[in-house]
């Protein structure tokens, strides 16, 4: 009889952290999808390092790991201007989560005309009416 390895209950608790937010996009997701024409369903495709993304006519949802390793869920509600950012956690049993790390509207977020934007022009900073004002030009111009 083989011994299972010493990995396995890391795998186990990674994988249930994955199938949690996989779960959690799901709820999110499911009854959009669900009620629209069966042509929309389609395979969620991934990239090379995990990440994968899908939408719907109401939700974003992106998933991937972030720097420490842990499963992260991003959804955002293009209706409702809401995201929500949940974190799924392995190790042992006591350890194992998927938290809310964050939520806001984010309305008022998309009206900025700029944060800690840093674009620059001849090494001088190019706000959004300066952009503006050269797109003009330019259409005039033309």
């Amino acid at each position: 009889m083989d011994r299972p390895s010493q990995d396995h209950p890391a795998r186990l608790t990674w994988f249930a952290g994955g199938a949690a937010c996989a779960l959690v996009a799901g709820m999110a997701l499911g009854p959009a999808v669900a009620a629209g024409p069966q042509e929309d369903l389609r395979p969620i495709p991934m990239t090379a390092s995990g990440m994968a993304s899908d939408s719907n006519n109401r939700m974003i949802a992106v998933t991937g790991v972030d720097i420490t390793g842990q499963s992260v869920l991003y959804l955002v509600d293009t209706e409702a201007k809401q995201l929500a950012v949940y974190q799924a956690s392995g190790g042992a049993s006591g350890t194992n989560s998927v938290r809310l790390v964050g939520a806001r509207r984010i309305e008022l977020d998309m009206e900025l005309d700029g944060f800690n934007d840093k674009t620059t022009i001849d090494g001088k900073p190019l706000t959004y009416k300066d952009l503006a004002r050269r797109f003009e030009r330019e259409v005039d111009t033309k």
